[in-house]
């Protein structure tokens, strides 16, 4: 008996060894496979290795992960400041366009800055200072940094929902970006580009805006003295009250060219000579004063501002007010211009 008891607990014992022992055989891979197979399908865990496998083929499919940036020269600073491009775009309808516009006009400006940028960064051709593409003057197209908006926050949100509709849409012909010129207030008409600018560009022609008589500068009157004109123009104003000949008008109803005396002008001339608001003037002697009454507020060549808010508050939304100042055009989204120019950006970065 004692013998019988001695053996029945090493019997166990070594039966408890042979499961414990099993069991592990067993059990152990399957333990080691889920420990390790974290890390083999990781999701960018900080022990993921610093060198990362080459996918420079994938990322060539896809777009750039760089933000596009505009380097705009600010001439009141002497500085260029780099602005990202929706922040940018929102900087120039903020300057460029009052914030109580509607909405639909508002987007409409967004469009049209952008596509000027745009055009900038493939046809830099200006001579801007340092590395800058675009200056915050008339020049290019005003801008003015969130910080310097003296306006509410609610008129910044609104111009800021406006870019934000807008975003990275681009108007072109031909699939590449238009000259996408803009003014404040028309005469009634918009300008042949030709007739301003002798170039000619076929989406940039003369239309009807008759919005635009709710403009405070739809009409406007400046006096000068003979004198000063006379200086500014080179030439000798004869005493009749009526001192000039042939005038010939536009197709947008501005002045294409007058004669004063044996001088002939075009009328961009005249207005740029003496800061007239408009081509389209008539005027007139008065003793030693010449009257010069406007009609209109800019070159009146693209999209007019105020025609565009006209066009808005009769319910027209900003594609509608693009195909109209800008006649056979397509609105798309960018990624071409732009991918083109973050990669001469970062080529640019890399060779400095």
């Amino acid at each position: 008996m004692t013998k019988v008891q001695g053996k029945a607990p090493t019997l166990k014992r070594a039966a408890v060894a042979i499961v414990l022992f099993t069991s592990i055989l067993i059990v152990l891979p399957s333990l080691l496979v889920l420990l390790f197979s974290g890390t083999e399908e990781g999701t960018g865990s900080a022990t993921e290795p610093v060198s990362e496998p080459d996918t420079s083929e994938e990322e060539e499919s896809g777009e750039p992960d760089s933000e596009v940036v505009v380097p705009v020269y600010r001439d009141a600073q002497d500085t260029v400041e780099e602005v990202e491009l929706e922040a940018y775009v929102a900087g120039v309808v903020s300057a460029e366009m009052p914030s109580d516009f509607e909405m639909e006009a508002l987007k409409a400006q967004a469009l049209v800055a952008r596509t000027f940028i745009v055009q900038q960064m493939e046809h830099n051709s200006d001579d801007v200072p340092g590395d800058a593409i675009v200056s915050d003057t008339t020049d290019h197209q005003v801008y003015q940094s969130a910080e310097e908006w003296e306006g509410g926050a609610e008129e910044r949100d609104k111009i800021n929902a406006a870019v934000e509709a807008t975003a990275g849409e681009i108007v072109t012909y031909d699939d590449s970006p238009i000259t996408a010129s803009f003014f404040s207030t028309s005469n009634g008409y918009t300008e042949n580009a030709e007739d301003y600018w002798e170039t000619s560009l076929p989406y940039l022609q003369s239309v009807e805006s008759p919005w635009d008589e709710d403009s405070p500068r739809y009409e406007n009157t400046a006096r000068y003295s003979v004198a000063e004109v006379e200086q500014q123009l080179g030439v000798t104003i004869p005493e009749d009250a009526d001192f000039t000949t042939n005038k010939e008008t536009t197709e947008g109803e501005r002045v294409e060219s007058v004669t004063i005396g044996e001088e002939s002008f075009h009328g961009r001339e005249i207005r740029e000579a003496l800061d007239l608001d408009s081509s389209d003037f008539e005027w007139q002697r008065e003793g030693n004063e010449i009257v010069i009454n406007t009609r209109g507020w800019g070159h009146g060549v693209g999209m007019s501002q105020y025609g565009a808010d006209g066009m808005a508050k009769e319910g027209r939304d900003y594609r509608d007010i693009i195909n109209h100042y800008y006649q056979d055009v397509d609105i798309s989204a960018d990624h071409q211009h732009m991918e083109a120019f973050v990669y001469h950006q970062e080529e640019e970065e890399q060779d400095s």
